[in-house]
């Protein structure tokens, strides 16, 4: 009797493969989360998020009436003796004609700082509320202060020209600038 070999048997036998790791769900679930992820910070970023211009140095557009006045530019300087508050076309309240041309940042500050040497966020929202009940259509101020200002008191500042401690708004369109 002849001994028959099959194919089968004789053709050298590959090794097994072991099943491959199947990652499509995987990076299902990662490009899930990745967008929840992005979804959810654009939400919490619109909660922080502040007005500030930066200046702008381009000219108006002409044309204008007889009735137009040139618009309050409101100046809030920080100083390292305190706030200087300061403006042009208009004179302020509380303010001579001659107080009005200094330059921010120069003289006596308009708010001194405190006798232990903090600065008056309190009397600096005063102010602006007077300035808001004598120009109400106003809605710009300009912040400025010098380079060694502290980030602290910068945004105690702009969180004190942009509304009360009752959330009405003041003065809500900031411009940083520097002196």
């Amino acid at each position: 009797m002849a001994f028959y070999f099959s194919r089968r048997k004789i053709k050298p036998k590959e090794e097994e493969h072991a099943g491959e790791l199947n990652i499509v769900p995987y990076l299902d679930i990662l490009m899930n989360l990745i967008i929840f992820m992005l979804l959810s910070m654009t939400g919490l970023a619109a909660f922080g998020i502040l007005n500030v211009n930066a200046p702008s140095y381009g000219a108006g557009a002409g044309g204008g009436g007889e009735n137009d006045k040139p618009p309050l530019t409101l100046t809030v300087a920080v100083g390292k003796k305190g706030f200087f508050v300061a403006a042009t076309g208009g004179v302020l309240p509380g303010q001579t004609e001659a107080e009005a041309a200094a330059a921010p940042g120069e003289g006596a500050p308009t708010i001194p700082l405190r006798p232990d040497g903090t600065y008056d966020y309190e009397a600096l929202t005063r102010k602006m509320m007077e300035v808001k009940s004598a120009f109400p259509s106003e809605s710009k101020v300009i912040l400025a202060a010098d380079a060694d200002t502290a980030y602290e008191v910068l945004v105690g500042a702009m969180d004190a020209t942009r509304e009360t401690k009752d959330h009405k708004l003041l003065f809500p369109d900031v411009t940083l600038a520097s002196f």
